[in-house]
């Protein structure tokens, strides 16, 4: 089996660096995911991504079924063994992409979490006493992290990873690297505006240490903010446990609530299938069915 070093025939420690767009629990994931892949093909005999096809995938995905995992596992897993083979790929490593017409289940269909006003209030309106008495460089930083998150829509990969030179405040916009390394220009709400421009002007340089760079946000330590840090705020912040994503879910599904184009949505989450976006749509239905249900008197 692997021992994670370069000289490992399935590459997989060089393919989770190259997971630069996604936060530390995905990358561990993708990489549980797969290392499991490789020891049950390598107990049938294949050492090697080359010796990987699409029959040999098909029966790893039934032998998932077997061993009594969710549906929504098993997708995940098929999910990690698509990207990964679409790297190998890319890089010329297999001839040809397995994964290729590789179907899983879908998962168990549960919507996305989107948060209520008063959720979303107490993040981004109101102090909790929890932190009242944070430094004012942290507050200013916390509000501007959850401002984009919820304005702007980001992953918290993409917010990580943002640089000082990510943002045009005069523009209002943001520049994103997502996943697949695909760049997309997002507009800045002015709530996210006003609240980087004063984690710029009072905030980051008390912070930051050499070790920032030129990262847009800091830690306590002064080191660039990772997505742990952020599901730290989150927990420090919030009414009720949150994550970052469902932040991201918020924000598409109130634009759909406000009648927003589907595919500016995709272009908006840097979603590469339309079918992905969708998903918002039945999120956003439900909530409109709900409101109908709670405020119409014949409802």
């Amino acid at each position: 089996m692997t021992d994670g070093t370069d000289s490992d025939p399935w590459q997989l420690e060089a393919f989770a660096r190259s997971l630069t767009s996604v936060g530390e629990r995905t990358t561990a994931a993708y990489l549980a995911d797969l290392r499991g892949f490789a020891a049950w093909a390598e107990r049938g005999g294949v050492g090697t991504p080359a010796g990987v096809d699409r029959v040999l995938l098909r029966r790893y995905v039934a032998y998932l079924a077997t061993r009594t995992y969710a549906r929504r596992s098993i997708a995940r897993k098929a999910s990690a063994l698509r990207r990964y083979f679409g790297w190998l790929h890319r890089r010329a490593a297999v001839a040809t992409d397995p994964t290729v017409g590789l179907k899983a289940p879908s998962g168990d269909g549960r919507l996305p979490r989107v948060l209520r006003d008063d959720e979303l209030a107490s993040l981004l309106d109101e102090v909790p006493a929890t932190i009242a008495d944070d430094p004012p460089a942290v507050r200013r930083r916390d509000d501007a992290v959850l401002e984009l998150l919820y304005g702007s829509g980001l992953r918290v990969g993409e917010l990580c990873g943002l640089t000082m030179h990510s943002v045009d405040l005069r523009a209002g916009t943001v520049r994103v690297l997502g996943k697949g390394a695909k760049e997309r220009i997002v507009p800045i709400s002015d709530p996210a505006n006003h609240a980087v421009d004063a984690w710029l002007r009072a905030g980051r340089d008390e912070l930051a240490t050499v070790e920032a760079g030129d990262a847009l946000f800091v830690n306590r330590r002064g080191r660039p903010l990772t997505p742990r840090d952020v599901r730290r705020l989150l927990d420090r912040r919030a009414l009720a446990p949150t994550s970052p994503h469902a932040l991201r879910h918020t924000y598409a599904t109130h634009l759909l609530d406000g009648g927003a184009d589907l595919r500016a949505v995709q272009e908006l989450l840097g979603h590469s299938d339309l079918a992905t976006t969708q998903l918002y749509t039945h999120v956003s239905r439900e909530r409109l069915r709900a409101i109908h249900t709670q405020t119409h008197p014949r409802a």
